[in-house]
């Protein structure tokens, strides 16, 4: 959680999925505490794509249901990320946070992140 935190506004407890619609859908949570909550669908675009995009760095390739190839070892598979234009709509701060996670979730080894951005004076260093 201290992922999803750190790139949303207001206080942030949980992230849930519940059934609505008699439960034929599911929608997306967030707890903020006091038995409040905010739907994801109405996140501003850089909450919603900072979650969606920390989210994925976080799952892996070991929770996604893929075709794997046989001749890789489960070791050494790893899930690619693909973002274009990864830093749109993200305020500094949350570009910071995504880079860090980023970091840190592709030293482990199991997924790699390429990010297109017209702008990557913010990644440097």
């Amino acid at each position: 959680m201290d992922a999803v935190r750190a790139g949303c506004a207001g206080p942030v407890t949980d992230l849930l999925a519940e059934p609505y619609d008699a439960g034929r859908l599911v929608r997306a949570l967030l707890d903020r505490g006091d038995g409040r909550r905010t739907e994801l669908r109405r996140l501003g675009d850089g909450e919603l794509r900072y979650t969606a995009l920390a989210l994925v760095l976080l799952t892996g390739p070991g929770v996604l249901e893929v075709d794997a190839p046989g001749e890789v070892p489960a070791a050494l598979q790893s899930l690619t990320v693909v973002a274009d234009e990864l830093d749109r709509a993200l305020d500094p701060g949350q570009r910071g946070e995504l880079l860090r996670l980023a970091a840190r979730m592709c030293e482990r080894g199991h997924i790699r992140l390429m990010g297109a951005s017209s702008d990557v004076s913010w990644a440097a260093g």
